[in-house]
C-alpha cells in the first residue's frame, strides 16, 4: 500500500466579501439600517459587531472608506443562495420540438403530424416543422411550401408563425411559436 505524501490541506472556502479580521483598512464606513453611515475605527466597528453576535461584513472594498455592515453573514449568504435557486426555478427553458415531411407526404401523415404539432405548442414548446428533400425531389420546391403553409393555416389557432418557409440546403424550414405563455 503506497502511502500519501502530501500533507492533508482543508480546503477553505473562498468568501465572496471579508469580514471581521480579515478587513485590512484601519478606518471604516459602518451602514446601519434606516440611519446615516458612521466613520469610525475597525476596531471599535469588530467590538459593535461582537456586542450584538453578529459579523462586520465589507460590503464595498473599493469605497474609501470600505463600507461595511453588522450582521449575520450565514444567513445573509443562505438568503443569497435562496434567492438565487427561486430565479433560476422561474426561468422557462425553450423547448423547440421538429416535425419532418417529405415534399410527397399524404394526407393521413399530414394529419397525424399536425395532432402532435397542435399538441405540442399547447404544452408550450416552439414547432420546427421541415421538408427534407432528398435527392432529385429538390424539384418539388413548391409542393413543400404549400405543405408547410398549409400547416401553419391549420395551427393558427394555437400557434403564430415566428419564420416562414425558408430554403437551407435540402431543408424547407418554417418555425411556429406557442401562443400560450
Amino acid at each position: 500500500m503506497r502511502k500519501n505524501t502530501r500533507p492533508f490541506v482543508k480546503r477553505e472556502e473562498e468568501a465572496l466579501h471579508r469580514i471581521n479580521d480579515k478587513i485590512f483598512a484601519s478606518e471604516i464606513r459602518l451602514v446601519f439600517e434606516g440611519e446615516e453611515p458612521q466613520v469610525m475605527s475597525l476596531s471599535k466597528a469588530i467590538a459593535m459587531a461582537e456586542e450584538q453576535e453578529l459579523d462586520l461584513v465589507e460590503i464595498s472594498p473599493n469605497a474609501n472608506p470600505p463600507v461595511c455592515k453588522i450582521m449575520d453573514y450565514k444567513k445573509f449568504l443562505y438568503n443569497q443562495k435562496r434567492k438565487q435557486k427561486e430565479l433560476k426555478a422561474k426561468q422557462s427553458k425553450v423547448v423547440v420540438k421538429e416535425i419532418r415531411f417529405g415534399p410527397n407526404t399524404d394526407d393521413h401523415d399530414f394529419n397525424f403530424k399536425l395532432a402532435h404539432a397542435k399538441k405540442f405548442l399547447e404544452e408550450g414548446s416552439k414547432v420546427k416543422a421541415y421538408v427534407f428533400f432528398r435527392g432529385r425531389t429538390i424539384v418539388f420546391k413548391d409542393r413543400g411550401e404549400i405543405l408547410l403553409l398549409k400547416f401553419a393555416q391549420e395551427l393558427a389557432e394555437v400557434g403564430v408563425v415566428e419564420q416562414l418557409p425558408k430554403l437551407e440546403g435540402k431543408k424547407m424550414i418554417l418555425m411556429i411559436n406557442s401562443k400560450k405563455k
